[in-house]
């Protein structure tokens, strides 16, 4: 039987798989901070982008399944979480973008499939945006492209699970361990204002990008997903039946599958 998680009790009691042991990784000092990345595998890159407030090992069930199909995944501790530093600066997708390629620069990976999971959907979305010659396709899972896109926050069980996940991780991996409200506040006032691309904007966007949402996601309204594939110029669309805003942590083979489909079709 293939493993569900829906209510992610098993991850309560259980936690996340470790990821597997990198062939490389280290910080790369960039603009004031110190951002940690780690690679896994060989084969053409597939750079993995965690959402907020969570860290690379988030994709305990992914990166595997990414390296065992004969891709190279890089993960990559977003600015001011898991391993990696954060300065006074406000927080933008603009900057994480420039994070993710100043860990391409040092890997010597001119062009790579982005993997993005909530707020790393939008930051490979910007990346795209910035750089389209770095991106070969983006996996834009579950995240909004402008305020109409969001639900009006519900706090339910789920959510508190994977909430204490991420306070737990934090207080381990974290240089600054006493700082988890504080980097909450600051990406809470990101994604209060951010992003904000018009349809013009996204019409603009030249990269291959599969939109993909749970059925029952938490945070973001279905139609608006549909709107991000409508009006991106190369975009498939994708709904995960039964599944949530945490489809990487319920059912990975699910996702996985989804995954995988869409490196086959963007690094043939």
């Amino acid at each position: 039987m293939l493993f569900r998680d829906d209510d992610l009790t098993h991850l309560e009691s259980h936690g996340i798989p470790p990821l597997p042991e990198p062939a490389e990784q280290g910080f790369v000092e960039t603009q004031g901070v110190r951002i940690w990345y780690a690679s896994h595998g060989s084969g053409p890159a597939v750079i993995l982008l965690h959402g907020g407030m969570g860290n690379s090992g988030n994709w305990g069930y992914q990166v595997p399944a990414i390296i065992d199909a004969g891709y190279r995944a890089v993960v990559i501790d977003s600015r001011g979480h898991g391993r990696s530093t954060r300065d006074a600066r406000d927080y933008s997708y603009q900057l994480m973008a420039a994070d993710t390629r100043a860990v391409m620069d040092r890997l010597q990976i001119h062009k790579a499939a982005i993997i993005g999971w909530s707020d790393g959907a939008d930051t490979g979305l910007i990346l795209a945006q910035e750089t389209p010659e770095r991106v070969a396709g983006l996996f834009f899972f579950a995240c909004n492209v402008d305020s109409s896109g969001t639900r009006p926050f519900e706090f339910t069980p789920v959510i508190g699970r994977i909430w204490q996940q991420h306070q737990n991780d934090y207080a381990t991996l974290s240089a600054t361990p006493e700082d988890f409200d504080a980097l909450s506040q600051a990406i809470e006032i990101m994604q209060e204002e951010q992003p904000n691309l018009s349809a013009a904007e996204l019409a603009a966007i030249s990269v291959p990008v599969t939109v993909v949402l749970g059925e029952h996601d938490e945070f973001i309204r279905p139609e608006h997903m549909a709107y991000l594939a409508a009006t991106l110029p190369d975009a498939t669309h994708q709904v995960l039946p039964g599944l949530s805003h945490f489809a990487p942590l319920q059912a990975p083979h699910l996702f996985n599958d989804a995954v995988l489909t869409f490196l086959r079709r963007v690094l043939a």
